[in-house]
């Protein structure tokens, strides 16, 4: 069954197509339009597709529009409520309006398309997919039954779904209805502290290391779990507890305080909807997804405290993935036999040609070395920062060593660098990619493999002092490591840089600037480079340095 998943209503709008149970494709409209997020998740955007997305995933599963047998919507606008509470009742309607007519904006959208088998997909359903129908499991790596969770700030009228998958059937045990919303909490907090809303959430999750949870006694008092499996969100009073920031301030204690204090409430509650989950399905593993699963420091601390013994987290864990989840929804309800997700390196790639090409018509001096992997390796050691831009792009919000920037770990002047370089705030920590086969005896805690970085690790404190650019205040880092089965390129170059510093880590974080999307073509990566103080980049076999 060719099945094309669609999410196109809140933010992160992406296309994913499913052909006879494999993820062939999946890509996030922001990689095509340049528009971070792709668009804003007010109402009067819903009517918005990610038509580039959609096009480009058809293309490199070789179909036409004909050839679809299903489209999947991560959104069922019959499962609106426009009395219930949380919900704005001068714009839903609007969503709700657009959300139903996304057939026919489908067929403008996409020319050839003549409605065929067109899903409406609960949207926690779809982020329950996304994890619960693509985790591998176990030594072989396959699918099995698992307990899932997925935590987000809204779906239809709900912002939680917990349940179960027994032969790739949903068992729905619990949902939570709104008003009450971990993610929403955490976005109202985002907003207080003067940051984006639905956007910047991951910098409070790094300001809260600055801080202490002061106020905890208060906030279990109004954000807590129920012994039923569902949680209360209660109306903070934000200004009691630190004044509003506005974008660009400075922040001092009480913001730090009161971002720690959230995040531990957040884990707190997460943690009692595990053990309820646990006791209620006796199932060992569990699935993750929805926003709040990109929060790493309280998925950790879930695999560390929670009675599972074995997480896995949705790379794209966020709305984007809800595309492939409801792909993978309609595709096992049709019986299709599913293939577990390997990697998240599913969007778009490049030929030798295609590069060169690029590199020709900018004009720019580039050459070939015999190994694109040695080469980067000795300038990272010689302390240059280099732009990584290889294979297929990546599917969610981390640059796993397809499109990273790449530094030097031992120095820690290199976390200001790379934070200047992309304009970014200087609080906000860089992580490290280690070689798989040596993780074990730099990082403490955590799953090990971790290739997705959705855990935080301990750095084991003989490393620390080497490895400073990537060592958060907390002596955490939040680790990819890199088997050379799967990523033999990236896997050459930790090891060449190994051979040259007796260090097998490099600094890696996503290759763009503060507000814009990753970057995902050559053309994007030219302009990156032109723009910012980068020495050389590394892109397919060509390298290109700065004069």
């Amino acid at each position: 069954m060719r099945v094309l998943g669609i999410n196109a209503v809140f933010h992160d709008s992406a296309a994913a197509l499913v052909v006879d149970g494999r993820t062939v494709a999946a890509a996030e409209e922001e990689r095509f339009s340049r528009r971070k997020h792709g668009k804003r998740p007010v109402p009067f955007s819903a009517w918005e597709l990610p038509e580039q997305a959609i096009a480009w995933c058809l293309t490199q599963g070789g179909l036409t529009p004909d050839d679809l047998d299903a489209v999947a919507y991560s959104y069922d606008p019959a499962l609106v409520d426009p009395s219930s509470p949380g919900l704005d009742p001068s714009w839903e309607d609007l969503r709700t309006t657009y959300a139903s007519r996304a057939p026919q904006f489908l067929k403008t959208a996409l020319p050839g398309y003549q409605g065929q088998s067109f899903h409406f997909v609960r949207h926690h359903v779809a982020h329950a997919a996304s994890a619960g129908l693509a985790a591998p499991w176990g030594p072989d790596g396959s699918l099995a039954d698992c307990a899932v969770l997925a935590v987000d700030g809204r779906g239809e009228s709900t912002s939680m779904l917990a349940g179960e998958y027994r032969d790739r059937k949903l068992d729905l045990l619990k949902v939570q209805a709104l008003p009450h919303s971990l993610g929403l909490l955490y976005e109202d907090l985002t907003a207080h502290l003067g940051f984006e809303r639905s956007s910047d959430e991951y910098k409070v999750m790094a300001m809260a290391s600055y801080g202490t949870p002061l106020h905890l006694d208060h906030f279990r008092q109004r954000v807590y779990a129920t012994p039923e499996g569902d949680f209360r969100t209660e109306l903070i009073d934000w200004d009691s507890f630190a004044p509003a920031r506005r974008p660009g301030d400075a922040f001092d204690e009480s913001h730090t305080d009161l971002a720690a204090t959230v995040q531990a409430a957040l884990e707190e509650v997460l943690l009692d909807l595990c053990g309820w989950l646990y006791r209620r399905t006796g199932n060992g593993r569990l699935a993750l997804a929805g926003g709040v699963a990109l929060n790493c420091v309280a998925n950790t601390r879930l695999l560390a405290e929670s009675p599972f013994s074995e997480i896995w987290v949705q790379p794209a864990a966020g709305d984007s993935g809800t595309a492939m989840g409801a792909a993978l929804a309609v595709a096992a309800e049709a019986g299709d036999d599913l293939e577990p997700m390997t990697t998240a390196a599913l969007g778009r790639d490049w030929s030798d040609s295609q590069i060169e090409l690029a590199l020709s018509t900018a004009r720019v001096p580039y050459q070939r070395p015999a190994d694109i992997s040695g080469a980067a390796a000795e300038i990272i050691a010689g302390n240059g920062i280099v732009a990584w831009f290889q294979g297929r792009a990546e599917y969610g919000p981390r640059a796993l060593g397809h499109r990273s920037l790449l530094a030097h770990p031992a120095r820690e002047d290199n976390t200001e660098r790379l934070n200047d370089i992309k304009g970014r705030e200087q609080f906000r920590p860089v992580a490290p990619m280690v070689l798989s086969d040596r993780a074990a005896e730099i990082f403490d805690r955590g799953p090990i493999p971790s290739p997705y970085m959705l855990f935080v690790h301990d750095v084991a404190p003989a490393w620390q002092e080497r490895l400073q650019a990537v060592t958060h205040v907390d002596g955490t880092a939040r680790i990819q490591t890199v088997d050379a089965s799967e990523d033999p390129l990236t896997a050459a170059l930790l090891t060449a840089f190994d051979e040259l510093s007796d260090i097998p880590v490099l600094v890696n974080t996503s290759l763009n600037t503060a507000g814009r999307p990753m970057v995902d073509s050559p053309q994007d990566a030219l302009e990156l480079f032109g723009s910012a103080p980068v020495d050389a980049l590394a892109i397919g076999p060509y390298l290109v340095r700065r004069p």
